[in-house]
């Protein structure tokens, strides 16, 4: 089967890749490289001895899109292609609903146009909004508190309604909530370009030296420390979870959680990983950030039930690879 990855470069897409490739699927990976390595093509070959192919194409773009379906028989899709910065999507909401909303829009129309019946999103637990813990998929989701949250929201329905007229088309909506770590082998992890966005890149930036301290957007939030708690998951785990969706997709549309069903503050997160990597984080408090929720972790239940996956990584495996990858990244960049 060929399976199109789009976003296939970037960070949780690289890792599905690896997956898919191992499960025994053929993979075309469609990304535009605005926030992903092109190198990451030869670190995949390297993990796995199988190669993909690989178009450099912005999803929005129909004309793009076609061209690959024209060329290749597509027996499913997992679209991660996106804008995804919480604090960003405040500044640029233009950018994030053109962007997220379009890509989508164009994907479903190509799987209507040719024929294939397999869609797998990249949704995210921010669609749940400033909701009680923890989020299980049959609530009525709250506004949520930010652009990047409401772009999700809005692809779920479309895709949710496209899933409601007559026909067989399988729709797998993948609420998932805090990907860190790395690939075991420390080839390819999260490399954000510029000042990353997420935590673990932050941290792991501020253990190598490249960033002076890490900044905790709050520490006022009811929670066990006053910072912002997560559910953090390992993103192979993630990725493995993306597969287990996709052998397992029933017809209409179908929402799953991807966590681990446990919720880590900030600060635990450091200690967590000055505890696995022996290295002093040294850290800032900060004013909260705009369009954050205090707490946010998953009921994972349905997943398990359903598709046959659970979280199986720990937070310490979490930490180590994601520093693994982080120590190599320079030396890999210049390889």
């Amino acid at each position: 089967m060929n399976i199109l990855v789009t976003g296939g470069l970037g960070y949780i897409g690289s890792h599905t890749c690896v997956a898919l490739l191992e499960a025994g699927y053929n993979v075309i990976a469609a990304d535009n490289l605005s926030n992903s390595k092109v190198e990451n093509i030869n670190k995949i070959k390297q993990i796995t001895g199988q190669e993909i192919l690989f178009y450099q194409i912005d999803v929005v773009n129909e004309d793009s899109v076609n061209r690959i379906f024209n060329n290749h028989k597509i027996d499913g899709i997992i679209h991660f292609a996106g804008l995804k910065a919480v604090g960003e999507s405040v500044d640029i909401p233009l950018d994030y609903y053109y962007n997220n909303i379009v890509s989508t829009m164009v994907l479903a129309r190509a799987c209507k146009r040719y024929g294939v019946k397999r869609f797998v999103f990249s949704s995210s637990a921010t669609v749940y909004g400033d909701n009680r813990v923890p989020f299980i998929e049959n609530m009525e989701l709250l506004p949520t508190t930010n652009p990047y949250g409401e772009t999700k929201a809005m692809c779920e329905r479309i895709l949710s309604d496209i899933a409601k007229v007559p026909s067989d088309f399988s729709i797998a909506l993948l609420r998932y909530f805090n990907p860190v770590g790395a690939h075991e082998s420390g080839l390819i992890g999260e490399a954000p370009k510029g000042i990353p966005n997420n935590l673990m890149p932050y941290v792991t930036q501020v253990a190598k030296g490249k960033l002076e301290k890490l900044r905790i957007f709050g520490n006022d939030y009811p929670t066990i420390d006053g910072t912002g708690v997560r559910d953090y998951i390992h993103v192979l785990d993630l990725a493995e979870g993306h597969v287990a969706a996709l052998e397992n997709l029933k017809e209409g549309a179908h929402v799953y959680n991807l966590g681990t069903g446990q919720g880590t503050s900030v600060l635990e997160i450091v200690k967590a990983f000055e505890e696995a990597n022996s290295i002093k984080i040294p850290y800032q408090i900060v004013e909260r950030r705009h369009g954050d929720i205090a707490e946010c972790y998953a009921d994972v239940s349905k997943a398990e039930r359903e598709l046959g996956w659970k979280a199986k990584r720990d937070l310490v495996e979490m930490c180590r690879d994601a520093w693994k990858f982080e120590k190599n990244y320079k030396e890999l960049v210049e390889s």
